[in-house]
């Protein structure tokens, strides 16, 4: 028993010394860590939350220098570059990312979608294109994709766009058939324009295919019909429109009298318009409606609970159109005139992405490029 105690008496001082030594080793393997840190690079990221960009970047390019070896600054300083729009530096800094044997192969890949980034936003869209395909089969598969896709319609690159669309929904991305019957669509006019009715003829009905729901295969079909002088099947399609999306029928209602005119059915599309409009009062309608019996809108005894209902500047001016013994003289014409002027800028489509207005309705939206933004309806009666 004397001896265990001796030997717990001298352990209890070595076992001391050794907790001492070890932390003071923890401690200073600690201040090694923290000297060694880039301070250039906490102070870069200082400047850029306090908006400094041109600062900032002075300080991560002293980072990366005092630690060439960190992929995590090159990628900050590139991202800056690109934000700046100075997409060479940005370039640049990628490249050398990508030259470096040392770099793993989720950094590799990192670098890769970065690059395309630069790419795209340069205008270069070869060097994009070619860079976002290189990143197939990675973690950035998708996103890539996505991009490609947004490339692809940009440059009117339509059976490009259709491949990767297909790639996207065949992956579990999300459902790009809407989509991708507008590519067909674009085709199909296309091949019009050019004069090759077979292969617009296709493209139209794989459009119908891929997107059944859809109303621009069946307005497109319809007025190329038209075009080709065979009413009786254009008014098939326009019952058809009819049914599946009214609202897009209803904008095209004046369209639907002539091609009724010509297929000799204004009977049938006296009672399909009056339907509808039993349904859902409009004044493409009532235009129509008023087309088809010979006579303005603001003689049409539909007009005035139209007016009540909906209160639309177009409808106004319809009913200011109808000669009236109550009104002064001159009067007629300043409402009139007024109500023209306050109406001009609410008879416009809006897209719903961005706010672009246009005069006429567009499936692709001219300012951001979205599909289907534009309602069938008009500012005014929104």
């Amino acid at each position: 028993m004397e001896f265990d105690l001796q030997w717990l008496l001298l352990g209890l001082p070595v076992a001391f010394g050794l907790g001492w030594l070890a932390s003071r080793l923890d401690l200073r393997q600690w201040r090694r860590e923290v000297e060694s840190s880039p301070r250039a690079y906490f102070k870069g990221l200082n400047l850029l939350l306090n908006d400094q960009q041109d600062k900032a970047i002075d300080a991560f390019i002293e980072a990366v220098q005092h630690d060439p070896g960190s992929s995590d600054l090159h990628f900050a300083l590139g991202n800056l570059f690109r934000r700046r729009g100075e997409y060479e530096r940005a370039v640049r800094v990628h490249q050398h990312l990508l030259e470096r044997a040392d770099l793993a192969a989720t950094e590799r890949d990192r670098a890769q979608h970065a690059l395309a980034q630069d790419f795209l936003k340069a205008g270069l869209f070869d060097r994009a294109e070619a860079a976002f395909r290189a990143l197939e089969g990675t973690a950035f598969a998708t996103d890539a994709r996505l991009a490609l896709l947004g490339l692809y319609e940009r440059s009117r690159d339509w059976p490009a766009a259709i491949e990767v669309a297909a790639q996207l929904e065949k992956s579990g991305t999300g459902s790009f058939a809407v989509r991708s019957a507008h590519f067909h669509c674009e085709l199909a006019q296309t091949a019009d324009d050019r004069g090759d009715a077979a292969t617009a003829e296709a493209e139209l009905q794989r459009a119908r295919e891929v997107a059944p729901l859809a109303a621009r295969p069946l307005v497109q079909q319809a007025q190329r019909l038209m075009r080709l002088e065979r009413p009786a099947e254009a008014m098939l399609v326009y019952a058809e429109l009819r049914q599946r999306d009214p609202e897009a029928f209803g904008r095209l209602a004046e369209d639907y009298v002539a091609c009724a005119r010509a297929a000799g059915q204004t009977g049938v599309a006296r009672a399909a318009l009056e339907e509808l409009f039993a349904r859902q009062p409009r004044m493409d309608l009532l235009r129509a409606l008023a087309l088809l019996e010979g006579r303005s809108p603001g003689q049409c005894e539909r007009l005035l609970p139209l007016l009540r209902e909906q209160p639309s500047l177009s409808a106004a001016l319809a009913l200011l159109d109808t000669p009236s013994a109550s009104w002064a003289e001159g009067a007629q014409s300043a409402a009139r005139d007024a109500v023209a002027r306050a109406a001009r800028p609410l008879q416009r489509y809006r897209c719903a992405a961005c706010g672009f207005e246009a005069q006429r309705h567009f499936w692709q939206c001219p300012g951001c490029l979205s599909w289907d933004s534009f309602p069938q309806q008009r500012v005014e009666e929104l």
